[in-house]
């Protein structure tokens, strides 16, 4: 095993020991057990001793064993027992209540009582310090109640299994699976470089309305198809046009470079272009939040149209083209089968069913479910097709969707917020710490990996805020850190993309590098002005 992967098992290994094996004020066995969970995903993630991927599946492993009330801890009978109730519960005079027997607000539960059979009451002391009786019906003789309020277990929270295993067929994991179906047909048909073709038409020979073509292609396939797939297909395209360039031609490096940096902004505008978007939706979910296809693009369309415009002079002001023109050849003609033909109008439909929702009241994963049965069921995709899937990333963003379940209903989320005093940050202070941690954290991990770190703790301290000030747009904000770490690109392993760019050989990282931090530093400036002032009067 490599040094790096060593470290990575040993320190996540060790960070999930430390996170369980000292009592922390304030925060329960369960809510410590998540951040056990936390720290060796964040560390194996960073680290890759597993595919990123495993490590997803690895939480929903440790989830279902350790937090679920089936598991080993919090099945019924195996309650942590404190020392102050140890003797009353063994002559049967302390017992536990579901957490779905309580409210938010009830913190510490106490019997009167001594017989299970008598139904005890019990008394509830608020937070506020009122005490309220509750006739717990819930009760049985599997049932304990903890009388020391400090003991981590009094916030357990245990959860059915279930909901962990839900996170595998979240609504989210259906749309993106929707998006894999329409983009698998599309490459299988020719339909993207069909699309291709006629995109750049109209923009000529000349290289600066090339480059500006290539990038606004690239945009549009990479928000309907993997940004990979997508810089994978269009290199292909631009290859040609660096092989005809004068090997002096600083607009070589600049062709190559419009492609990655085209994909990586053209993912923000829908919400299958990329995975921090679906982590995003998903985690507003969770807080009831719903946000239609439509919707999303209306807030992301544009400001992914305008910073892909400002990439693209960005890039003529740093490898200014030598030649007059260069010519573009893309090879293949359309396809005319029947399978074809199916294809295309089932793509088609199902992008104007998402982009109209708010008109036929379909939801977008309801929509995204017509691709991935009609494609099979009328041949258009076969077996290999969809063994070709993308399944890892939904494996990661399922895990993502897990985890981001149990440090909200544990309460992790929120004790470590609680660390921070936010009044003092304000709305824009909340928007710049989370989205200059995300791109710095984005650019040297995965995109979803990031946002899958980042995002129930932005979620948590969002709607701490939007509660107390009237004037925080949680989805704005989110949306906005969303698309901050989207545009993390600095580095050749920064995202997909670039590394494909970068293994052409006509790119330094140093060339990569100055794009990414421009189109960066320009990104959060933009986002913060989007969240505040543009979005709000959308959503």
């Amino acid at each position: 095993m490599k040094a790096k992967k060593l470290i990575g098992l040993l320190l996540g290994m060790g960070g999930f020991a430390a996170a369980i094996a000292f009592p922390l004020e304030g925060l329960g066995l369960a809510g410590q057990l998540t951040l056990g969970i936390f720290t060796l995903a964040a560390v194996f993630w960073i680290f890759e001793p597993i595919p990123i991927f495993a490590t997803s599946m690895l939480v929903i492993l440790l989830q279902t064993m350790l937090l679920s009330s089936q598991g080993f801890i919090f099945s019924v009978g195996n309650a942590p027992k404190t020392e102050l109730a140890l003797e009353a519960y063994q002559s049967q005079e302390v017992f536990r209540v579901p957490e779905t027997a309580l409210s938010a607000e009830e913190t510490l539960i106490v019997v009167e009582g001594t017989k299970i059979a008598s139904k005890p009451k019990v008394v509830v002391v608020a937070n506020e310090g009122e005490e309220s009786l509750v006739l717990a019906d819930e009760l049985d003789a599997g049932s304990t109640v903890l009388k020391n309020a400090n003991h981590r277990s009094v916030t357990a929270g245990a959860n059915s299994y279930a909901k962990f295993y839900g996170a595998l067929s979240n609504p989210i994991i259906i749309l993106f699976l929707g998006g894999f179906a329409l983009a698998a047909s599309a490459v299988k048909f020719g339909l993207d470089r069909n699309l291709t073709r006629f995109l750049l038409k109209p923009f000529g020979y000349k290289p600066q309305s090339v480059c500006l073509g290539l990038m606004l292609c690239t945009g549009a396939l990479s928000a309907f198809m993997s940004n990979t797939a997508t810089t994978a297909m269009m290199m292909t395209v631009v290859l040609p046009i660096i092989a005809g360039l004068k090997t002096s031609d600083p607009f070589r490096k600049g062709a190559a470079l419009s492609i990655p940096v085209a994909a990586n902004i053209g993912g923000i505008a829908t919400p299958i272009g990329t995975p921090p978007n679906a982590i995003a939706l998903a985690a507003l979910k969770e807080q009831g939040i719903s946000i239609s296809f439509s919707s999303w693009m209306m807030m992301a369309a544009p400001f992914a149209i305008v910073l892909l415009l400002i990439a693209w002079k960005l890039l003529m002001i740093l490898f200014k083209p030598e030649s007059d023109e260069c010519r573009i050849e893309i090879s293949g003609k359309s396809k005319r089968s029947p399978k074809a033909f199916l294809a295309y109008a089932i793509f088609g439909v199902t992008v104007m069913l998402w982009v109209t929702e708010k008109l036929h009241g379909l939801s977008t994963s309801m929509v995204a479910f017509i691709p991935i049965a009609l494609l099979p069921a009328m041949g258009v995709l076969d077996k290999k097709d969809i063994r070709g899937f993308s399944w890892e990333v939904l494996w990661l963003v399922g895990g993502g969707i897990s985890l981001g379940i149990s440090m909200s209903d544990t309460g992790l989320a929120e004790w470590i917020i609680g660390r921070i005093e936010w009044d003092g940050f304000g709305a824009i202070g909340v928007v710049i710490v989370f989205g200059v941690v995300g791109y710095l954290v984005a650019n040297l991990i995965s995109h979803t990996v990031a946002a899958t770190m980042l995002m129930p703790l932005a979620i948590t301290v969002g709607s701490a805020i939007a509660v107390t000030s009237g004037d925080f747009n949680l989805v704005s904000s989110i949306v906005a850190i969303t698309v901050i770490v989207s545009c993390a690109m600095v580095l050749p392993i920064s995202t997909p993309p670039n590394a494909i760019a970068m293994s052409t050989g006509f790119l330094e990282t140093k060339d990569m590098a100055r794009v990414g931090i421009v189109v960066g530093l320009i990104s959060v400036v933009m986002a913060i002005g989007f969240a505040f002032f543009v979005w709000p009067l959308l959503y």
